[in-house]
């Protein structure tokens, strides 16, 4: 089974590298793609976990860009993750995180709620990890502000809620030209939690590869919608358990939401070209 969608500690899961690799063996995975936020630090990590188990880890990312002050979560394969142009673009992309999360704790202690801050920021203390708002709603909870992490992002900290910043950050046309230049293929993330299928053709238009159709979120009617919008579009299929880890509410579909092996094969294909088309004097890719 191929699962092309799945975190660790190096962003917002819960999971070790390690531990992701043991549990993806156990739940019959043979191919996965680690895919944390705006940071590729748990793949080293889970590619050499991962091979005495017989799990392939292929290089994977989720690059948050922004439209209209919406988030756009695009998924990125295979491109080549020391491209100076990329890896510059990614500590942009954290530091911005950092930004943003300082702004939201201001905003919750102008509220009358004073977190940890120290604790909070520690998380994003590791070299390339990422942080997000999951760390805000894990203080939440455990200074007793809300009952659980679902609950935090509900009352608190989701778009709209009182403790809430809009992110800043680059167009999704550009993140996918930008995973081409590295030598990547892009897929827009779970369409069925953003409804944003309006920016689908353009950026058909402008590159995009994929789009996820397998996910927890997509009930059968859905993934057949976005399938029949896939080849309606020319594009590919990607798609994935979006695990996040023990305790984020999102583990139950590892081993159960996966990509069938016709798409990762036309996936790595597609690879293959945007490797092939690459400007000249860059790396390998990352496989």
């Amino acid at each position: 089974m191929i699962d092309l969608h799945l975190h660790t500690t190096a962003s917002d899961g819960r999971s070790e590298p390690e531990e992701l690799a043991r549990r993806a063996a156990a739940a019959g995975l043979r191919t996965i793609a680690v895919t944390d936020h705006d940071t590729t630090a748990g793949v080293a990590r889970a590619r050499a976990a991962a091979a005495p188990l017989g799990v392939k880890v292929v290089m994977g990312i989720e690059i948050t860009a922004v439209h209209a002050s919406r988030d756009v979560h695009l998924l990125g394969y295979f491109f080549d993750d020391g491209d100076p142009e990329l890896t510059t673009f990614l500590e942009r992309q954290r530091a911005d995180r950092r930004r943003r999360i300082g702004l939201m704790l201001d905003r919750l202690r102008a509220l009358g709620i004073a977190l940890d801050e120290e604790s909070v920021r520690s998380e994003a203390a590791a070299a390339g990890k990422a942080i997000g708002r999951p760390a805000i709603a894990r203080a939440l909870v455990t200074a007793g502000h809300a009952e659980n992490i679902a609950d935090a992002f509900d009352r608190f900290i989701a778009e709209g809620r009182p403790g809430f910043i809009a992110r800043q950050g680059a167009p999704p046309a550009d993140v996918v030209a930008l995973i081409a230049r590295a030598g990547g293929v892009s897929s827009f993330a779970h369409p069925g939690k953003l409804g944003l299928d309006d920016l689908l053709p353009d950026l058909a238009r402008a590159g995009l590869t994929a789009v996820e159709v397998f996910h927890p979120d997509h009930a059968g009617a859905d993934s057949d919608r976005y399938m029949a919008l896939a080849q309606a579009l020319g594009l590919l299929v990607s798609g994935g358990s979006d695990y996040h880890g023990p305790a984020s509410g999102r583990v139950d579909a590892m081993g159960v939401v996966h990509l069938p092996d016709v798409h990762f094969q036309a996936l790595q294909a597609q690879a293959e070209i945007a490797r092939r088309e690459r400007r000249p004097g860059r790396r390998g890719p990352g496989l």
